[in-house]
């Protein structure tokens, strides 16, 4: 315990969404988001659909360690915010990972919390799922959406007048600003979708190479 409590913390969390009210629910999923930056040890966040036309979302979101997450959890902020929500959202299963690992998970993850309805009731159930890929694996996938992204920004920023003689300290301070968002909510969840069958390929052991 006092290992995982060193480490940050991602939790993900499925739900299914009333698809008629989808633009609440965005609102909604966004004032989730502002009202965890206030709080102490809030590393980010992001949420993603599973289709354009499938009420399965998806949410991500990261403390510092245990005890800034469960501060969080447990606030009477993060209470009023899942009420609101209840008329449409409801929670499928949720997750938490240790590392940069947690943004690579499936959807699921090794330890799941998953409501399930059954005659007693609603209950949390285990399920084993792939773990988290290869340290490599995850090092090509940051690459793969960074190179690109930042390629584009530096062309865009280029017709800038001016631009190239600002500082190189204060270059690098407003590109990363302007990139680190669209990494964490746009490219990063993208890439990483993309390239799921190969980031979740099973490992060959050295038996069956042999």
């Amino acid at each position: 315990m006092a290992d995982t409590d060193a480490h940050p913390i991602t939790v993900a969390i499925e739900r299914r969404i009333d698809p008629t009210r989808t633009a609440e629910a965005t609102s909604w999923m966004q004032a989730g988001t502002d009202l965890a930056t206030a709080f102490p040890g809030f590393l980010g966040s992001g949420w993603v659909r599973a289709g354009e036309d499938s009420d399965l979302w998806y949410m991500l979101y990261r403390f510092r360690d245990i005890t800034t997450l469960e501060e969080w959890e447990s606030s009477p902020q993060r209470q009023w915010w899942l009420d609101s929500g209840r008329p449409f959202a409801r929670e499928e299963r949720s997750e938490r990972r240790t590392g940069i690992e947690g943004w690579f998970d499936a959807p699921h993850g090794s330890i799941l919390e998953a409501a399930t309805v059954t005659d007693a009731g609603t209950q949390p159930i285990q399920q084993p799922v792939p773990p988290a890929p290869p340290r490599w694996k995850q090092a090509v996938t940051i690459w793969v959406g960074f190179f690109p992204t930042n390629l584009l920004a530096s062309w865009l920023l280029g017709f800038i007048p001016g631009f190239a003689e600002v500082p190189l300290v204060l270059r690098v301070l407003a590109t990363t600003l302007m990139l680190t968002p669209v990494m964490t909510y746009a490219v990063l969840p993208w890439v990483t979708r993309m390239l799921q069958p190969w980031l979740q390929r099973p490992r060959r052991s050295r038996k069956a190479q042999s």
